[in-house]
């Protein structure tokens, strides 16, 4: 149940993320688009300095004058359509060198920081003759006419005025019998563009600073969101792991104190009380299940100690005695359960610096989960080794292994490789959190290698003196 709890509050929290996300980049992408108008309509403004003078009003008067002489000509039947945009092209050629003479001497009085282009183009242009419309040129039928300034692509650039000419032009028509003054109704369409070289990259340069706010507030919002979702399962593993513990050490309990109360039962029995040796064999019972109340009290307030408040009384011993001692008190310690033990110890002398009985405890909580998480015929391998200036004890076991994601947990307090209410495998989870302390005490440190359903090599490695 709770486990789904955090389930619907990771989901929800990433989809709260998300959807902030996506205001987040709405709001920015309309300041994006703000940003770029502001910068197209002062622009703008730097292009109207120069495109309404008089300057541009003669180069328009002249282009004016000489497509109305071609579509005079045009009328008289003198030139096709097609060949009154053809004439006037060269035309429009010569006026682009005058145009972008002009065009650059304002822009060095603009000085402007970015390379602005400009081009007018026409893109239609239509005879109103007798309430009919005679199309000479029309965009739609291909591109537009480019009349003068850079002819840039149509999609590069942006539009910033379009213009309808009305005009009335008389002109001589000579191909009837008599010569008639005839008006001349044009509409011609042009459009005025600019593209601004890197624009996107100065627009987005101008937002810099937003972006920055942006990006490391939404990376504190990741981090916040991260940091919470965390603390509740460290919260939850922790509840687990108190729950786990307070089933672990029940259990434990349970044993010896429902031996006591046989044993103190039978103590007020008449026939124990008239049974000298009885009464002895209950009396010994209440000795042995105190002790091991009291054993399992100390483990748990000892165990609980880091290296660091560890008090250490070293002594030297001779590596070669030292362990077999061990391996000896081990051997009876596991009864009759089947341990079969192969020792191979460093061939050379070697004097340890070590808290005897500390470093034994070590030793015996990796020996002894060797047994309980072992097989049916539990195989342990003890090697010690001299390299350099420092002292190798490794234990290889043939038991159930330990998953390579669950190393570092084998080391923290109560950990269980069976947990909750099974106790196949008897424990409260401090002995290797214990030997792991003891080793850090002596300036030591504590590897594994397994293997899940392969067994598991622990190795010591601790100072020489």
């Amino acid at each position: 149940m709770v486990k789904q709890k955090i389930n619907i509050l990771i989901v929800t929290s990433i989809l709260a993320l998300l959807a902030l996300s996506g205001i987040q980049g709405y709001l920015i992408f309309n300041t994006y688009q703000l940003k770029k108008d502001v910068f197209i309509k002062e622009t703008k403004k730097s292009v109207s300095s120069f495109d309404n003078t008089k300057e541009m009003d003669s180069i328009s008067e002249l282009w004016y004058n000489e497509l109305t002489k071609n579509l005079t000509e045009y009328k008289k039947n003198n030139l096709l359509k097609n060949e009154t945009i053809k004439h006037f092209k060269p035309f429009t050629d010569s006026l682009n060198d005058l145009f972008k003479e002009y065009y650059n001497q304002e822009m060095k009085k603009v000085n402007l920081s970015y390379e602005l282009k400009y081009k007018k183009t026409i893109k239609s242009i239509v005879i109103h003759d007798d309430n009919v419309l005679d199309t000479i040129f029309s965009a739609e039928d291909g591109d537009n006419y480019f009349l003068f300034g850079e002819d840039f692509p149509d999609e590069e650039g942006t539009v910033i005025s379009k213009a309808r000419w009305f005009t009335e032009h008389d002109y001589e028509d000579d191909s009837k019998e008599e010569v008639l003054q005839t008006k001349l109704d044009v509409e011609i369409r042009t459009e005025d563009s600019i593209n601004i070289i890197g624009w996107k990259r100065i627009v987005l340069g101008q937002m810099s600073s937003l972006f920055l706010i942006s990006i490391l507030l939404f990376l504190f919002v990741v981090a916040l969101l991260f940091y919470s979702i965390k603390t509740v399962i460290q919260q939850k593993k922790i509840a687990d792991v108190r729950n786990d513990f307070i089933n672990n050490i029940t259990h434990e309990l349970k044993t010896p104190l429902a031996t006591l109360g046989i044993a103190s039962k039978s103590l007020r029995n008449k026939e124990t009380q008239n049974s000298p040796q009885i009464f002895s064999n209950a009396l010994d019972i209440l000795d042995r299940q105190n002790t091991r109340l009291q054993k399992l009290i100390d483990q748990v307030m000892n165990n609980t100690l880091g290296s660091e408040d560890i008090i250490l009384k070293k002594e030297n011993f001779l590596d070669n005695k030292y362990f077999n001692e061990i391996l000896e008190d081990f051997k009876l310690s596991v009864g009759n359960k089947e341990v079969e033990i192969n020792a191979k110890i460093e061939y050379r002398d070697v004097f340890l610096n070590i808290d005897r009985f500390l470093f034994t405890t070590a030793v015996f909580n990796i020996l002894e989960n060797a047994v309980k998480y072992g097989k049916e015929k539990v195989k342990i391998t003890m090697r010690t080794e001299l390299k350099n200036n420092s002292y190798e004890i490794s234990i290889q076991d043939n038991g159930i292994g330990i998953p390579e994601k669950e190393y570092t947990k084998v080391f923290e307090k109560f950990y269980r490789v069976a947990t909750g209410n099974v106790h196949d495998v008897k424990g409260l989870g401090l002995g290797l959190f214990y030997t792991n302390q003891i080793i850090k005490a002596h300036q030591g440190k504590i590897d594994i290698e397994s293997k899940t359903d392969e067994g598991t090599k622990f190795i010591i490695t601790i100072p020489t003196i």
